[in-house]
């Protein structure tokens, strides 16, 4: 946090709204048809009367999400507050729903934004419905770990003095494996350039209350964070925030807000938002250094079995890879000759540990609040037993999870234009229209308007054999691509 708290932070004003309207025992003539679970009683069996009972609508005791006068409104003050931002925004459509409002913001059709081409895929969708043009800077490679870094202060400074008519400056903090980027110099460069700094936060929840953490958005001056409660902050599923600094009006930011996120906000996932809220305000700094702790002991643990590298703060040099998330438990496997996917399906089928996600080369075990050391104890026996079973020769396997993009048109042009589906083997050279993209992490492989190309291709094959969950194109099998009709693209 940049700014000492003034609120008190033991307030829980949607939480506390709603126990005392649950006292209230009112009628109910309104929306959700279910009426506190007395007509879907297998839905009030399963979730329980204390979930269905507060599953309610919008009415003046609660406030309106997206008008927010009272309680909403002051849950919202005391995210803003904890987190240091000028505002909040409860947000129920996940962080997507955050990031595209980022964009969305301070982009217009035809605007340039400068950012890394490893964006979750709801960047470049925000993309396709404003119309901006994406500058792409693209991300150094580790190549022994195969995995892509942040991104490089002459990099951003050479895209910004060839695109000094860009609007906005993007950049995750952290990327999915942890890798940071100089996120201060970037605020200040975009700033010095007249630009928004916008900040993917999917990741970093925690930076904003833990000790000896990666600098947060807010605190290094970024005008926008979409920052991923349900993550590492122990909200429910597909509650976040949006926070802003002092150069983003709030009117502006709620009226965008309002044109995709859904009328009927969820007071589940609003409430979950407000009690977590608190307990990372009180309790965080406490909880997120433990969660470091057990970090840091896997990663000697796991280290210690030999073939296997958990990678953490040493890969720090100060510019693509700035700084390091001390709580991410990123696996690299390749060097016991199977692919992080294997490691990922093997842990899931055998030893029933469901991890993160599994990409070509490495695994990412996503610590929390919730993590306890037993658990971490059963993981470490698990890829241990895993190397002694099923180790094999390495040579062969893939190696790099990023590959350079040709950008022919922009986003929203190709994912609107007419095209035409052909076999992959018939799409080398030709503009996609659609994404394709392993879920998670959910960084696209091609988005549309980007050159189809033989290593691209490859690389898809690859994924798709070695059990990669492959997601985007309208064809489900993935045999087929979406391509421009145009000739000459």
């Amino acid at each position: 946090m940049n700014k000492e708290n003034k609120l008190d932070q033991n307030r829980a004003p949607i939480y506390e709204a709603l126990q005392t309207f649950r006292q209230m025992r009112v009628v109910p003539f309104d929306v959700p048809g279910h009426k506190r679970g007395r007509g879907n009683p297998e839905l009030a069996a399963f979730l329980g009367e204390q979930c269905v009972t507060i599953d309610v609508n919008s009415m003046k005791p609660l406030d309106n999400l997206c008008h927010p006068i009272s309680v909403i409104r002051q849950a919202e003050e005391l995210a803003a507050d904890a987190f240091g931002a000028a505002q909040a925004f409860l947000m129920v459509g996940g962080t997507t729903s955050s990031v595209q409002s980022m964009v969305l913001s301070t982009c217009k059709r035809g605007d340039k934004i400068i950012l890394p081409r490893n964006v979750h895929r709801s960047v470049i969708n925000a993309l396709v419905l404003c119309g901006a043009i994406p500058v792409y800077v693209n991300p150094e490679v580790d190549h022994r770990l195969g995995i892509s870094l942040g991104m490089k202060r002459e990099q951003v400074a050479r895209a910004i003095a060839e695109h000094p008519d860009a609007v906005a400056v993007l950049v995750n903090n952290p990327t999915y494996y942890g890798i940071c980027s100089d996120l201060r110099a970037i605020v200040r460069m975009a700033h010095d350039a007249g630009m928004y700094c916008l900040a993917d936060e999917a990741h970093g929840t925690h930076f904003y209350f833990g000790d000896h953490m990666p600098v947060s958005a807010m605190a290094a001056g970024a005008d926008m964070a979409a920052v991923s409660m349900h993550k590492s902050g122990g909200s429910l599923t597909q509650s976040s925030l949006l926070l802003t600094g002092p150069n983003l009006p709030e009117g502006h930011v709620r009226k965008i807000i309002n044109l995709t996120q859904t009328t009927s906000g969820s007071y589940l996932l609003m409430s979950s938002l407000d009690i977590s809220r608190r307990n990372l305000a009180l309790r965080g700094r406490t909880v997120f250094q433990r969660v470091t702790d057990m970090a840091e002991y896997a990663r000697e643990e796991i280290n210690a079995i030999g073939g296997y590298y958990a990678f953490g703060q040493e890969l720090i040099n100060g510019d693509s890879i700035y700084d390091f998330d001390p709580t991410k438990l990123s696996i690299h496997t390749r060097d016991i000759g199977l692919a992080g996917i294997e490691v990922y399906d093997l842990l899931r089928d055998e030893y029933d540990i469901q991890i993160e996600f599994g990409d070509i080369g490495n695994i990412l075990a996503y610590l929390s609040i919730g993590d306890r050391y037993q658990e971490l104890e059963r993981l470490v026996s698990a890829l241990a037993e895993i190397r002694r079973r099923y180790q094999t020769d390495p040579s062969g396997l893939m190696n790099q999870e990023y590959i350079d993009p040709e950008v022919v048109i922009s986003p929203q042009d190709a994912f609107y234009a007419d095209k035409v589906s052909v076999p992959l083997a018939d799409s080398v050279g030709k503009v996609c229209s659609e994404f394709v993209m392993c879920y998670p992490p959910g960084i696209p492989i091609l988005a549309p308007g980007e050159r189809i190309t033989a290593e691209i291709l490859e690389y898809i094959q690859y994924a798709k054999a070695k059990g990669c969950s492959m997601t985007g194109p309208e064809d489900p099998e993935i045999e087929h691509l979406n391509i421009l009709q145009q000739e000459g693209l």
